[in-house]
């Protein structure tokens, strides 16, 4: 499941925000937010709707399942 790594990476760069600035959004400590960019851990359920809400995209999309945002 490299695709959400390699999505949520994407998406925080081309809006430029921090990855401090996306933890604190969901109320994690940065390394865990830093874990689920370098694919060593992946968000549960809830932090997975919140990442799309926060990002504008579907939980489809940060999954890999379809290339529409």
């Amino acid at each position: 499941m490299v695709k959400i790594a390699e999505r949520l990476q994407t998406l925080r760069k081309e809006n430029k925000i921090t990855q401090k600035s996306v933890a604190n959004y969901l109320g994690i400590k940065l390394r865990t937010y830093q874990y689920y960019e370098g694919n060593d851990h992946r968000p549960d359920y809830e932090t997975l709707i919140a990442l799309a809400d926060y990002f504008h995209v579907t939980t489809d999309y940060l999954l890999g399942r379809t290339d529409q945002r």
